[in-house]
């Protein structure tokens, strides 16, 4: 099983960036395709983002489509999730995941219930 430990989150004004990154370790020959995935307070946790493991192909959710930008250096084992034009409501604790099963098409990837290895998660804050 594959290991993922988050970093990179922190507090930011709006309309800043930040880049988290996804670490990963154990069975990472493989190299698994990774979502990310955000829980505001009070609120289910929503995907964000996803990134097969050749790069070849990405998915975005519509709020963050845009400003967001998912992609992976497999000789590192570390996948990024750049976040630009940042708002209050980006403001959620997020996590990245790999799936357990194989993936096709952003329905898959969206599914929460698809993925068997989770993260920590890091506190991204957006202030107004």
């Amino acid at each position: 099983q594959v290991q993922l430990v988050e970093s990179g989150g922190g507090l930011v004004q709006a309309g800043g960036s930040l880049r988290l990154s996804c670490a990963a370790s154990g069975r990472t020959v493989s190299k698994p395709d990774v979502g990310w995935f955000r829980q505001a307070p009070g609120k289910e946790r929503e995907f964000v983002a996803a990134v097969t493991w050749s790069s070849e192909s990405t998915y975005y959710a519509g709020a963050v489509k845009g400003r967001f930008t998912v992609s992976r250096d497999n000789a590192e084992n570390t996948v990024y999730l750049q976040m630009n034009s940042l708002k209050p409501e980006d403001t959620a604790v997020y996590y990245c995941a790999a799936p357990r099963t194989y993936c096709l098409d952003y329905r898959c990837y969206a599914a929460q219930a698809n993925y068997g290895s989770w993260g920590q998660g890091t506190q991204v804050t957006v202030s107004s």
